[in-house]
């Protein structure tokens, strides 16, 4: 009996890969297992870093709220617990474009947790 090999489903997953690894350096878009060890790393890359862009943009939410609060003769942790304890609940993300682009309505909130 002849020796059958899938060579479509093959062909189809290096295929795959090197599609993945287009745009990459040299090797890594070429040669299968170099572009297969730089797609896995890739990936890797990815699922790590969608987390820390979530860190990232916190950080950063923070920084323009605090920012925004000195201003108005608050700190941001002092400001963080006023809103806290009457209850006005606006996250970070929303605080940070309100004291970005709306400068009157960020001072509105504040003077009502003052």
């Amino acid at each position: 009996m002849p020796r059958s090999v899938n060579a479509v489903a093959s062909r189809a997953r290096r295929k795959k890969v090197l599609k993945a690894a287009k745009g990459y350096f040299g090797a890594r878009s070429k040669v299968f297992t170099v572009a297969k060890n730089a797609v896995e790393k890739a990936l890797l890359y990815a699922y790590r870093d969608r987390r820390n862009k979530k860190r990232a943009f916190r950080r950063l939410w923070i920084t323009r709220i605090n920012a925004a609060t000195r201003s108005h003769g608050l700190s941001y942790s002092k400001f963080i617990n006023l809103l806290n304890q009457k209850e006005i609940g606006l996250n970070r993300k929303v605080l940070a474009d309100l004291a970005m682009n709306h400068p009157e309505a960020f001072k509105a909130v504040v003077d009502k947790v003052k």
